[in-house]
C-alpha cells in the first residue's frame, strides 16, 4: 500500500487526493443575502450534518488565492448570521452548476441560473423553490481552521426550520429514489446519483 506524507505534497495535490477518496460528497446549495439585500447562491461539497439535538449542519468555505480569499457566501453569513441550505436533486443539477461560476458580488445567482427564490419563514435569505428539501439556518459558529490557500473555514448553522416536498416522503420517511439528490465525486466535473442503494442490517 502506498504511504503518503501530506507534508511532502502541494495543497493542490492533497485536495485532489481527498476529493477522490471522500466520495460521494453531498452538496450544500447555500442561499444568502448580503448586507444590501443582494441574493447569492453557491454550492459547497464539504458539507454534512453535525448534530441532531439541536439540529445543526456545517459546510466548509475554502481559502483561495488572489484578492478574494473566499466565496461571497461566507462574507454574507458573517454580515447577516443567516443562510439556507437547499438540497440539489438531479432535476436542478445544471442550474446549480451555473452558480459555481466566478461572478462579481452584485450578481444575483438566482437570476443567473433561472432558479426561483421562495420566501423563508424565519430567515431573510430565500429558499430555492425547485429544491425538494430546505433548511433555514442561523449561524452558530465559524471556525477558521487555516488561513492558507486550500485551508478551510467551517460554517456551522443551527436549523430553525425544515421544508420537505411531500412527494419525496414514503410513510413519513424520505425516499432517496424520490429525492434524487446528487453528490460530488473526484475531479472537476464528476457527480454521482444516490438512487442506487442496498440494505445491510446493523449487528445487534
Amino acid at each position: 500500500m502506498l504511504v503518503i506524507d501530506p507534508a511532502q505534497l502541494a495543497y493542490g495535490d492533497i485536495y485532489k487526493l481527498m476529493i477522490g477518496a471522500i466520495v460521494p460528497r453531498p452538496i450544500a446549495f447555500v442561499s444568502t443575502l448580503d448586507a444590501a439585500g443582494v441574493r447569492n447562491l453557491a454550492p459547497f461539497s464539504y458539507f454534512t450534518a453535525c448534530s441532531s439535538n439541536p439540529p445543526m449542519v456545517c459546510f466548509t468555505a475554502s481559502v483561495r488565492r488572489g484578492p478574494v480569499p473566499h466565496k461571497d457566501t461566507l462574507t454574507n453569513i458573517e454580515a447577516t448570521g443567516e443562510f439556507v441550505v437547499n438540497i440539489v436533486s438531479e432535476e436542478i443539477a445544471a442550474q446549480m452548476n451555473l452558480t459555481a461560476a466566478e461572478v462579481p458580488p452584485d450578481v444575483d445567482e438566482f437570476a443567473l441560473s433561472g432558479l426561483t427564490p421562495l420566501a423563508s419563514d424565519l430567515v431573510k435569505p430565500p429558499r430555492v423553490a425547485e429544491s425538494k428539501f430546505h433548511m433555514e439556518c442561523a449561524l452558530h459558529q465559524i471556525l477558521r481552521l487555516s488561513d492558507q490557500p486550500g485551508g478551510g473555514i467551517l460554517v456551522i448553522g443551527r436549523v430553525l426550520r425544515f421544508h420537505i416536498l411531500e412527494s419525496v416522503l414514503d410513510n413519513g420517511k424520505i425516499d432517496p429514489r424520490r429525492l434524487k439528490a446528487i453528490g460530488r465525486m473526484g475531479g472537476p466535473s464528476t457527480y454521482s446519483y444516490t438512487t442506487s442503494t442496498f440494505d445491510m442490517e446493523r449487528p445487534r
